[in-house]
């Protein structure tokens, strides 16, 4: 019998195009090794000059005619020549080229009486110093005492030797400043523009004051350096009062032991009460 089932035919596969390989282009190691070589020369190079630099810089700083010979220190009303010098760090004989201007200011700088300073190299051989001194308007009294300067800086806790020939300020302590910083630096600048007014005053002037205390939610009060009496002031146009003391405080220099405190914290009267 016929086998009624057909065979199925298989997929006749086409052929495939083979592909052709790329050609690859020959490794061109002479143009490696020149680019190699220049780099390597260009190290070379570098190091050569670095080094030749050094060696420039070095023989430089070794010549005699680059040795600090003269140290040039501006002339301070507290501060010591000496002193600066050894705050400094150098002497002559320095090679100048070795000197770290930076470094030298930064040590000055730690003197508590240095507000600023300069430090310059002047070839061959000189070095120059330029400070500007803090300068003390006021004693405060924070549990220590401490100079107080002009800028509201609480600069310097006072040792043997230094001066107390300025007023003291009170009621401004560390624990003020820790607690409101930014209230107690207030305070301060209210206690200095009253300074400046006493400063400028040919009557009742800073030198007849010994002390200035200021009471927060009050104000100024003063205490004469003759008698130690207390003269309210409150906050604020200090010249106008001051002016209203003036006129009265010569007569009452003669009864000052009698007196209790003085009172100017009003617009219209002055109040002086006796012991």
């Amino acid at each position: 019998m016929r086998d009624l089932h057909k065979k199925k035919q298989r997929p006749v596969m086409q052929n495939r195009l083979k592909k052709t390989p790329k050609t690859r282009k020959p490794i061109n190691y002479r143009g490696i090794l020149t680019k190699a070589a220049k780099v390597v020369g260009g190290v070379a190079l570098l190091s050569a000059v670095g080094c030749t630099g050094y060696g420039i810089y070095r023989f430089i700083a070794g010549t005699t005619f680059f040795k600090l010979e003269r140290i040039e220190v501006n002339e301070l009303k507290t501060l010591k020549r000496q002193e600066v010098i050894d705050l400094a760090g150098v002497r002559e004989g320095d090679g100048m080229f070795g000197l770290r201007l930076r470094s030298i200011g930064e040590q000055i700088g730690k003197n508590p009486w240095v507000s600023k300073v300069e430090v310059r190299r002047y070839l061959p051989n000189t070095l120059s110093i330029r400070i500007a001194e803090r300068r003390p308007v006021a004693v405060i009294n924070m549990g220590y005492l401490y100079y107080l300067d002009g800028d509201g800086n609480v600069f310097k806790p006072l040792t043997e030797g230094d001066s107390l020939n300025f007023p003291v300020v009170t009621g401004i302590g560390e624990e003020d400043f820790a607690r409101d910083p930014a209230g107690s630096k207030d305070a301060l600048r209210e206690v200095l523009d009253l300074i400046a007014h006493l400063k400028s005053r040919s009557d009742f002037r800073l030198d007849e004051v010994s002390e200035i205390h200021y009471g927060k939610g009050y104000g100024m009060t003063l205490f004469t350096a003759a008698g130690g009496v207390p003269v309210k002031l409150g906050s604020g146009d200090y010249s106008r009062k001051l002016d209203r003391l003036a006129r009265i405080y010569k007569d009452l220099q003669t009864q000052i032991s009698a007196l209790e405190y003085i009172d100017l914290d009003y617009s219209d009267k002055i109040i002086v009460k006796k012991v």
